[in-house]
């Protein structure tokens, strides 16, 4: 095909997420058609505008994706949204207004869909079609007939208790209206694009947030799907779904994952109801959007909140640590399957008994300042301790000098980016209802400040040196090569640094526990944390040996997950094509080998039999045969694993070939259940 603006957009965006993530692991990436019309939902929606740049750069098609009228307004988001030629859609939200006077329900059995004001202007601030919405997001409904400036009639009543609390309230509640947008135009492009044999992005969710799990999906995508095909028969357009996951989505040099389901493909049925409109239409509409809130939750994790979260990921630490590296991709999955089975057990007097254990253990880590992966170091001690102690401190000295002068340039940058983002997401929580912190906003605007400034201060330094080699008459001889020498250097200094920054962090923070288990006053503390996770260790596995059976039918105690060692390049052979950056890497990654083990290495696996069939390898997982379409970040792409875990699998058979569909024996779900993100800390995963 030939180049567009969107492969010059993409390119560049590629770059920028680079230097921003430090890891960024897609997953099923495979399973996305090479040609004809795909929808791609992704879900949650918990980075704004870097979530899109994530799913262009994994799915391997050229995406238009939907985007907020307004957004296209500012200067710099818009410029860059009709670069990828995005679609402008006006939210109904966006034009809301705040209502005059209160409203509430007098007649709440009786009369539940009239609604009657006090001191409002129905028939000036409201029209048929529109809505009114009620406070902290409870509910909206539509204007079925408005009678007077104090009474209408809602087509839907509400029946969310919060929102009849506020309604019944003798002095009612305070509301928004929300006019009806007519949105035949924005369908027209969708389904002329899709008829071209394109692809299509939107977030059905409706808007970025920043909380745990998915939120209800709008019906908006079920719409485009089935009227695309309803006006063009011939068309088969395939819904894939995208979970999005991340550690820490708005830190710098953070990971992420992106997961694609298994394409879903449209029945005629569901079309027929869909062209029978009315009642049928709604039908159809609802039964395509229930089948990808399901697959969205195949490919996601999610939580009902934040403290469940933690216990799920310090469970599946705390089961059988086997102090193995794995990659990001299979955190994600392991979680999503602990998360399946504290479901489906939650109520048990044992599970919720464990979970207050597991989250006291939590406290006092935090009072240790340590994390749970680092405990096993403790025990340490002696003259090795010390001695690893004294050389890492002398090389976080020795970088630190280093990168000193990168970031003392780069200072004012970092500076200015994190005050504009955090002003930014106090704003968003403001104008919204569902975001918690605001955090969905910050990683954005990290960006689009680091686009701005970086150029800036970077000419400014460029212009300091020429200056001074002007007076200094060096501009004479260097001439052109003055300015652009000096700017060379300070974009690679300042990668230099990044580099330094991040394999130092991995470092200062495994200077802490090695400090501790030379303290002779706190070995005691010491010792009583390490009986603490071992029973715990052992209770938890106890516990899941006896209720994982019942729901995984293939669920075998004595079957774990083993390790294959690392197959090993001679070190004169990587002096050949490594950097010294790459270099101090490989250091790093011998350190955590030898008994510094991390949080990728406490894995169980929960698979199902696939009745023999496997599937298939995805490019992006070709980590388990030992190569790499794309360089990754200190991914061990070499490394190999044996399956044993809880599965009838063949060791040699890689992870990237098991069949990731776990099935539930549970009459309530035949869903895998997962959570919105992993929030765990990126840098610890290497300590």
């Amino acid at each position: 095909m030939p180049l567009q603006s969107y492969d010059i957009a993409a390119s560049f965006f590629n770059v920028v997420l680079d230097i921003f993530f430090r890891e960024i692991s897609p997953r099923g990436s495979h399973k996305i058609p090479k040609e004809g019309p795909v929808i791609f939902v992704a879900a949650p929606h918990a980075n704004q505008f870097v979530d899109p740049l994530i799913l262009m750069r994994d799915c391997q098609r050229r995406v238009s994706f939907l985007i907020a009228e307004k957004s296209m307004h500012r200067r710099y988001i818009g410029r860059m949204a009709r670069a990828v030629h995005a679609i402008p859609v006006t939210r109904p939200q966006d034009l809301a207004k705040p209502g005059i006077g209160r409203i509430q329900l007098l007649n709440r059995k009786t009369d539940p869909t009239r609604i009657t004001g006090i001191e409002t202007a129905f028939t000036q601030q409201l029209t048929i079609g529109s809505q009114i919405a009620l406070p902290m997001d409870y509910g909206s409904s539509e204007v079925k007939e408005i009678i007077s400036d104090t009474e209408l009639i809602i087509k839907k009543e509400f029946k969310d208790p919060n929102a009849l609390d506020m309604l019944t309230d003798p002095e009612g509640t305070s509301y928004k209206c929300i006019p009806h947008i007519d949105q035949s135009q924005v369908y027209r492009i969708v389904f002329d694009t899709l008829k071209a044999g394109h692809c299509i992005g939107i977030f059905p969710e409706g808007g970025s947030h920043d909380r745990t799990e998915i939120l209800p999906l709008k019906a908006g995508v079920t719409i485009m799907a089935l009227g695309a095909i309803a006006m063009n028969p011939d068309l088969n357009v395939k819904i894939v779904p995208c979970g999005l996951n991340y550690f820490h989505a708005h830190h710098f040099r953070s990971r992420a994952v992106i997961e694609f389901g298994t394409p879903i493909s449209i029945t005629p049925d569901l079309v027929e109801k869909f062209k029978e409109g009315g009642s049928s239409k709604r039908e159809a509409c609802s039964k395509l959007l229930e089948i990808i809130y399901n697959c969205l939750k195949a490919v996601t994790v999610n939580t009902p909140d934040y403290e469940t979260l933690m216990f799920i990921q310090a469970g599946r630490r705390l089961y059988k640590p086997a102090h193995r590296r794995l990659p990001i991709s299979q955190i994600v999955e392991l979680n999503r399957r602990f998360v399946a089975g504290y479901e489906h057990f939650k109520d048990d007097s044992r599970v919720q008994e464990m979970r207050k254990r597991v989250m006291e253990y939590n406290r006092l880590l935090k009072y240790h300042g340590l994390k749970d992966h680092q405990v096993n170091k403790l025990s340490m001690g002696g003259t090795r301790a010390a001695g690893l102690l004294f050389y890492r401190v002398m090389l976080l000295a020795t970088w630190g000098i280093l990168g000193l002068p990168g970031f003392i340039l780069n200072l004012p940058l970092v500076i200015i980016a994190r005050k504009i983002s955090a002003k930014k997401a106090k704003e968003a929580v403001r104008g919204s209802s569902v975001k918690v912190a605001g955090r969905d906003v910050l990683a954005t605007w990290k960006l689009l400040v680091a686009l701005v400034v970086t150029p800036t201060l970077y000419g400014f330094y460029t212009f300091i040196v020429v200056l001074i080699s002007f007076k200094k008459k060096w501009i004479l001889k260097w001439k052109v090569f003055a300015p652009i020498s000096t700017f060379c250097t300070l974009v690679t200094g300042s990668y230099v640094t990044i580099r330094l920054y991040e394999s130092g962090i991995d470092i200062y923070k495994s200077i802490r526990p090695l400090f501790l288990s030379l303290l002779p006053w706190a070995k005691s503390s010491i010792k009583n944390l390490r009986t603490v996770r071992e029973q715990l260790s052992t209770d938890i596995t106890s516990l899941i040996n006896e209720l994982a059976p019942q729901i995984y039918h293939d669920f075998d105690a004595e079957r774990i997950a083993q390790t294959v060692e690392r197959t090993a390049i001679p070190t004169s052979s990587k002096s050949l094509f490594q950097s010294p950056i790459d270099w101090l890497d490989d250091r790093v990654f011998n350190w955590e080998r030898q008994g510094e083990t991390s949080e990728f290495d406490d894995a169980i696996y929960f698979l199902e039999k696939n009745n023999g069939s496997t599937s298939g390898r995805s490019r992006t997982s070709s980590w388990a045969s030992g190569s790499s379409s794309r360089p990754r970040s200190r991914a061990p792409s070499g490394e190999h694993h044996r399956v044993e875990a809880l599965t009838w699998l063949s060791r040699t058979t890689p992870f990237s070939e098991l069949n990731r569909t776990t099935k539930i024996k549970s009459k309530d779900s035949e869903e895998d259940s997962g959570y919105h993100g992993d929030k765990e800390d990126e840098n610890s995963l290497k300590n």
